[in-house]
């Protein structure tokens, strides 16, 4: 199995890039990784190893550039020459912790979509109080959607829960304001009835509150109000900890507390890292792609790759192609 890494993508590229694709080498002895990037810039980082291989590009995507123009006019782009070996059957996966919209562009343009897949959907794992977390989809590929798109992204999330997460039988929720049937706008009870037909567990609607504690193993969502809920959880917990710092700070005792559960907070913060469950997956692409944080270490890298390495395991994309194929009801 051949995954593409995108070497030169996010915030710590390429020495956390490359460190992360030297440990999933180590880690999983089948997989072989091409690393899309500038030859010497990555140098100082890399080690040689027999199933990593180096393929120089000369341009990078950079976080400011405009998405599809990117892809068009930087044809030697590490993201890019990434995507196109995925779509030539040169790699199995692709992984990319670059911009957003960019690999989205590269996903749709160049890898394509599966047939019968009218948008794909961008889908992380997101974290829950007893540590199992849930599949929420879309969080910003689309910012608009039809009834029937949700649909699909049900289908295509019940598939990755069970294939990759391996929940038997995954609880699809529809995100809405009220859990009683009827509720919500227009796009969200013309949803209900596709998702109560579709082959999936569908359990009816779920109230945002609800998320954290694992009210369902799947979460669909218009992917304007799946980004704006993934915005809302990163920043409480940014604040929460922030507000918790500034009490331990404040005095010599919360500082001698501080000390004694200082390992446990650690604990704490890791379980709300989301990138501790992987990337994103750009669900309805022809071959599976994974968007990582743009703040991505070498551990959420290695995350990355291993859920990439999953997705192909256990034939996600054929899945979801064949599932569809049958159409959404049951």
């Amino acid at each position: 199995m051949i995954i593409a890494l995108d070497g030169m993508g996010g915030d710590h590229a390429p020495g956390e890039i490359i460190q992360g694709a030297l440990e999933s080498l180590n880690e999983f002895t089948d997989i072989h990784i091409h690393i899309y990037g500038d030859e010497e810039k990555m140098a100082p980082y890399l080690q040689k190893h027999e199933r990593l291989k180096v393929i120089h590009c000369a341009e990078v995507i950079e976080p400011d550039d405009e998405p599809v123009r990117a892809i068009r006019r930087k044809k030697d782009a590490s993201m890019v020459r990434m995507a196109q070996a995925v779509k030539e059957n040169e790699a199995n996966a692709g992984v990319s912790a670059g911009n957003t919209g960019a690999l989205m562009a590269a996903g749709l343009f160049i890898v394509g979509r599966i047939d019968g897949i009218e948008r794909p959907a961008l889908a992380p794992t997101l974290p829950t109080v007893d540590g199992q977390g849930f599949v929420m989809l879309d969080l910003g590929a689309n910012a608009d959607a039809k009834p029937e798109h949700l649909g699909q992204y049900a289908v295509m999330g019940s598939i990755y829960a069970e294939k990759v997460r391996s929940i038997a039988t995954p609880r699809v929720g529809l995100l809405n304001i009220g859990t009683e049937e009827g509720k919500g706008n227009e796009l969200t009870k013309a949803a209900f009835d596709i998702l109560s037909e579709a082959p999936i567990n569908f359990i009816g609607n779920v109230e945002a509150r609800d998320l954290l504690m694992g009210a369902a193993d799947v979460i669909v969502t218009d992917g304007f109000t799946g980004n704006m809920v993934l915005k809302t959880i990163e920043g409480t917990a940014l604040g929460f900890f922030t507000m918790l710092k500034e009490v331990y700070m404040s005095s010599m005792k919360t500082k001698l507390s501080a000390a004694l559960v200082k390992n446990e907070l650690g604990g704490l913060k890791n379980k709300m890292d989301y990138s501790e469950y992987g990337g994103a997956g750009l669900f309805g692409l022809k071959a599976p792609i994974i968007k990582a944080h743009g703040s991505s270490n070498a551990r959420a890298i290695y995350n990355a790759i291993r859920q990439a390495r999953t997705m192909v395991q256990y034939e996600v994309t054929e899945t979801i192609h064949e599932t569809i194929g049958k159409g959404l009801t049951k």
